[in-house]
C-alpha cells in the first residue's frame, strides 16, 4: 500500500468512522491520488462520493465537484461539515453574503470541497478563477448526464470538457450508478481527451429485493405492500404529475405520512416536502421521476413504482436509492398493458433521429421482458449491464418459483379473439370474449356467437388478460393507433396463430397472490434482540430531537446502521463508542456524550 493510500485509510477511520474501504473504493482512489483520469461505475449505495471526498483529505487541496441539484448540494455540504470537511457550494439560491464567505473560503485556501452545478460553472469566468485558486481536480458526479444515451441527458453535462480545459486540464474522476458499454464509450469520448483509467464495479445490490406484480387494483396492491412500513421512509414513483397527488392522498387517508413531489408543484412547496423526506423518518415520497437524482437518504427502507418505468437504467437508477446504508430494502413494480402501449407510443411520438428511436424501443423491450421474466429477477436486470449472475433465491420469481408453460393453443385462442373481432378492441374487451362474458356490447357487436366466444370460460378473467399482455411484450400483438386504440396482430402473432412458431409464457397461479408485508423491515432490525429493539427505537428518537434542533438530516447525524450497532453493541462510554461505525472523531465529540448517556440510562445503569 502507497503511503498516500494509507493516509487515506487513516481518513477513512478519524474522520468518518469507517474500518475499511467499501469494494472497489480503494483501486480508485489509488488512481485519482496517483493523478490519473477515472471513470468509474458503482452501484448506487456503494460509496462513490468517497473516491473524491478522501483525495481531497489527502491532497489538501480543493476539488470541484459537478452535482446537478442545488438540493443535493446543500446536503452533501452539511454533511460534510458534519465530519469536520471543509465544503461549501456556489449555487443560485445562495444570499450575497453566502456567497461571499465561500470567496473567503476559497482565497485563504480552506475549502477542501466546492459543490457546483454544471450550467454555474461555465458562467462568468468562474473555472478560470477557481484555477487561480488552486483547484486541483474535477469530479463529475451522475456522469451519465453526459451522454445522449443515458437515461438522464443533459445538454449542459457536454461541457464539461470545456470546463475542464478551463480549470487547467486537472485530473478528472466521472461517476455513475447506471452505465452500460455504449453509455460508458461515449461519457469517455466526451470527457476526457485520452482514454481513462475506467472501473465498473458490480451492479448488484444483493440487499434489495425485486418484486413485480401486474397492476390488478394498483392502489389496493401498494396499500398492502406499504402496509409493512409503517414509520420507514419510501418512495412511491408515478409517471405523471396527477398520479403523484391523488395517490399521496390516498396514502394519507390511510395513514401514512405522504406528501407529492414533481415539477408543477410551487418551488417552496417542493422543497418543503424534499426537507420533509431528508430530515424525518417514516415519509413516503409520492413523486416523478423529478425527484431523486442523488438523493443520499441511506436509509429509505423501500422503493415503489406504480407505473412501469421507461427502461432499465432508469428502474436501476430509482430502485438504487433503497438500503444505501446496506440494510435490507425492499421493491415493487406494478405495470399494465396500458404502461407498455403508452411507453411505446411516446417513442414513436418523439421528433428524434431513427437511430435514437432504435435505442430507446430496444431499451423499453428489455424493461418489459424484466417485468415478464419467467427466471430470476436478478439474474435478468444483471444480465442488461452485460454481467453474469446466478439465481438470486430470493426475489418474488425465485420465492415463488414462477412456471413457465406451453402456451401456444392457448396464444392461438387469443389471438383468434382478436382476428375474429376486427382486430380493433382492447384486452378487457379480448378477455370478455374467451370467457365468455355475456355484456350489451358483445351482444350489439354480434361476438357472443363467435366460435372463440367463451372458449376459454374455464378460466378467470385476470388470467386471460396476462396472457394477452404477455403476447403484447412479446411482440405477437401490437396497438392499432388511433383516437380509441385497439389490438392487431402481428407477424408474429400471425406465426403463432397459424402454427408456425410456439410460444412459452409465465402460468399464471390460480389464485391472486397478495403482496407480503413487513419481511424486509424485520430483516433491518432482526439481528437484535427485544430490548435491542426497543433501544434502537428509543436512540432513533433521540437522533430526531438532536436533528430538528440542529436543522439537519437526521441520518447526518448517526445513520441507521451506527444506531443498530450501537443497539447491538451498547457503549455505555466514549472509548466503546468509538468502535462504533459510522463514529468518526468530530461525531464522537459533537455527539457521543449524549449517546453513551442515553443508551446507559435506558439499560438502567448509573
Amino acid at each position: 500500500m502507497t503511503a498516500r493510500l494509507a493516509a487515506a485509510r487513516a481518513a477513512l477511520k478519524s474522520v468518518f468512522g469507517y474500518d475499511d474501504f467499501r469494494p472497489g473504493q480503494a483501486e480508485i482512489v489509488a488512481a485519482v491520488l496517483a493523478g490519473q483520469d477515472v471513470l468509474a461505475v458503482m452501484p448506487t449505495g456503494s460509496g462513490k462520493s468517497m473516491c473524491y471526498q478522501l483525495p481531497a483529505l489527502v491532497d489538501g487541496a480543493l476539488t470541484v465537484v459537478v452535482s446537478p441539484l442545488i438540493a443535493l448540494m446543500r446536503d452533501q455540504v452539511r454533511q460534510m461539515a458534519s465530519v469536520g470537511v471543509p465544503a461549501a457550494t456556489l449555487n443560485s439560491m445562495a444570499t450575497d453574503e453566502e456567497a461571499l464567505e465561500v470567496w473567503r473560503l476559497l482565497r485563504s485556501g480552506a475549502l477542501r470541497l466546492l459543490f457546483v452545478s454544471p450550467e454555474r460553472l461555465m458562467t462568468d469566468g468562474l473555472a478560470v478563477r477557481l484555477k487561480e485558486l488552486g483547484a486541483r481536480r474535477l469530479a463529475i458526479d451522475e456522469a451519465h448526464c453526459v451522454s445522449q444515451w443515458g437515461h438522464d441527458f443533459r445538454p449542459e453535462y457536454r461541457e464539461m470538457a470545456r470546463v475542464r480545459a478551463a480549470l487547467g486540464d486537472v485530473p478528472t474522476l466521472a461517476l455513475t450508478a447506471t452505465a452500460d458499454e455504449t453509455t460508458r464509450a461515449d461519457i469517455t469520448e466526451r470527457l476526457f481527451p485520452k482514454k481513462p483509467q475506467v472501473f465498473v464495479h458490480s451492479f448488484d445490490r444483493p440487499n434489495i429485493a425485486l418484486r413485480f406484480a401486474a397492476k390488478d387494483q394498483p392502489r389496493r396492491q401498494l396499500g398492502d405492500f406499504l402496509g409493512g412500513y409503517r414509520g420507514e421512509s419510501g418512495i412511491v414513483y408515478c409517471s405523471s404529475r396527477k398520479r403523484t397527488e391523488t395517490l399521496a392522498a390516498y396514502f394519507k387517508d390511510h395513514g401514512f405520512r405522504a406528501l407529492p413531489y414533481h415539477a408543477g408543484l410551487d418551488q417552496r412547496l417542493r422543497g418543503k416536502h424534499q426537507d420533509a423526506f431528508l430530515q424525518e423518518d417514516g415519509v413516503v415520497m409520492v413523486a416523478t421521476v423529478a425527484f431523486g437524482m442523488g438523493i443520499n437518504k441511506p436509509d429509505v427502507r423501500f422503493v415503489c413504482h406504480a407505473d412501469m418505468p421507461a427502461n432499465v437504467e432508469g428502474y436501476y437508477q430509482e430502485i438504487g436509492r433503497a438500503g444505501r446504508d446496506g440494510l435490507p430494502a425492499d421493491t415493487l413494480t406494478l405495470y399494465g398493458l396500458d404502461d407498455m402501449a403508452l411507453r411505446r407510443r411516446q417513442i414513436d411520438e418523439k421528433d428524434v433521429p431513427n437511430e435514437r428511436r432504435r435505442i430507446e424501443q430496444r431499451k423499453l423491450e428489455a424493461m418489459i421482458a424484466l417485468c415478464e421474466a419467467p427466471s430470476c429477477r436478478r439474474q435478468a436486470l444483471l444480465a442488461y449491464f452485460g454481467e453474469a449472475s446466478g439465481r438470486c433465491g430470493h426475489c418474488d420469481v425465485c420465492a415463488g418459483t414462477v412456471a413457465t408453460y406451453d402456451a401456444t393453443i392457448d396464444a392461438q385462442k387469443a389471438l383468434s379473439a382478436v382476428m375474429r373481432t376486427g382486430q380493433r378492441f382492447g384486452a378487457g374487451y379480448i378477455a370478455d370474449v374467451l370467457g365468455g362474458r355475456d355484456s350489451d356490447a358483445l351482444r350489439r357487436n354480434g361476438h357472443h356467437s363467435l366460435k372463440t366466444f367463451g372458449i376459454g370460460a374455464d378460466r378467470p378473467q385476470r388470467v386471460w388478460r396476462s396472457l394477452i399482455r404477455q403476447l403484447f411484450a412479446a411482440g405477437a400483438l401490437e396497438e392499432t393507433g388511433g383516437e380509441y386504440p385497439g389490438l392487431r396482430v402481428t407477424g408474429k402473432g400471425e406465426a403463432i396463430l397459424f402454427g408456425r412458431e410456439t410460444i412459452a409464457l409465465r402460468a399464471e397461479p390460480d389464485r391472486r397472490p397478495r403482496v407480503a408485508r413487513g419481511e424486509r423491515v424485520a430483516g433491518a432490525t432482526g439481528g437484535l434482540d427485544p430490548q435491542g429493539q426497543d433501544l434502537f427505537q428509543h436512540l432513533r428518537a433521540l437522533r430526531a430531537a438532536i436533528a430538528r434542533d440542529e436543522g439537519v438530516a437526521a441520518f447526518i447525524i448517526f445513520p441507521d446502521r451506527t444506531l443498530l450497532e450501537m443497539a447491538r453493541l451498547r457503549p455505555v462510554d466514549l472509548a466503546a463508542l468509538r468502535l462504533v461505525h459510522g463514529v468518526g472523531e468530530r461525531k464522537l465529540a459533537a455527539f457521543g456524550p449524549v449517546f453513551v448517556k442515553a443508551i446507559a440510562e435506558f439499560l438502567g445503569k448509573p
